[in-house]
């Protein structure tokens, strides 16, 4: 499995370890975002999984040979001899909380890094990945992962599906199990019929339970400095309108 990593577009390979990664920290805030403001994306409607229809080799190699003579962008896909075949899907990353991200060095290391940083993925973030159509969507929920060298536990997060019908958005979960190039091949290049989200599990409230301590700790760290950020902008408004109430009072007391 191969994939590309990029804050809009791109191209690498897990295969070459030593390509280099950025994380931006974000000026939004750390709390949940109020209901309806949870994402920048056009409001989501939740869609019935659709049943899972099963092609035979020749209708594979059919499909390909249609999907290839759409592409635009040189992602093709190639069928292998022994019926599996490969390709490339593009993942947008929606993340409103931040992963938890281990420095190169620390890999490996059962114990907790002192070199573990929290960060927010910036808005806008995508991966394209080149993956067969053996690849389940939990295996490329963990490749992302593990390229991002995010220490989060793969279990808080799930890949979505989403389509445009009608000037309407859906949205539909993927289970663990289904095969994101199968999706791709049969809905064609084009990302307006279905494009693929990560996103944190959809669970209400925070489980703040399921963050180790390393987690919590540098959550508590952002925390801090919003809370240092918010109060020096409260002292910043509180002084222009000192300011201001002071001057209108040396007018009224100026003698005339």
């Amino acid at each position: 499995m191969t994939w590309t990593s990029s804050m809009s577009s791109g191209y690498s390979s897990l295969e070459e370890e030593e390509s280099e990664e950025f994380f931006f920290t974000a000026r939004t805030s750390f709390f949940r975002r109020p209901p309806g403001k949870s994402r920048a994306a056009p409001q989501d409607v939740q869609k019935e999984r659709e049943p899972h229809v099963y092609l035979s080799k020749e209708e594979v190699k059919e499909k390909i040979q249609s999907y290839n003579s759409s592409v635009t962008d040189k992602l093709k896909m190639t069928l292998n001899a022994n019926g599996i075949y490969t390709g490339f899907i593009k993942v947008q990353m929606e993340l409103c909380r931040p992963i938890t991200v281990q420095s190169s060095q620390s890999q490996g290391r059962c114990a907790p890094s002192s070199q573990e940083t929290a960060f927010y993925l910036p808005e806008g973030c995508v991966n394209t990945l080149h993956i067969s159509s053996t690849n389940t969507v939990r295996e490329v929920i963990e490749a992302l992962l593990k390229k991002f060298f995010v220490a989060d536990n793969p279990a808080k997060f799930a890949l979505y599906k989403r389509c445009h019908k009608e000037d309407q958005v859906y949205t539909c979960k993927l289970s663990d199990r289904e095969h994101p190039l199968y999706l791709r091949l049969v809905a064609g290049p084009r990302t307006e019929m279905l494009s693929f989200v990560l996103r944190e599990h959809e669970t209400g409230e925070v489980m703040w339970e399921a963050f180790s301590i390393p987690e919590l700790q540098n959550f508590l760290r952002i925390l801090d400095k919003e809370e240092s950020d918010q109060l020096q902008l409260l002292k910043n408004r509180y002084a222009a309108y000192r300011g201001k109430l002071e001057e209108a009072l040396r007018g009224v007391l100026k003698p005339g």
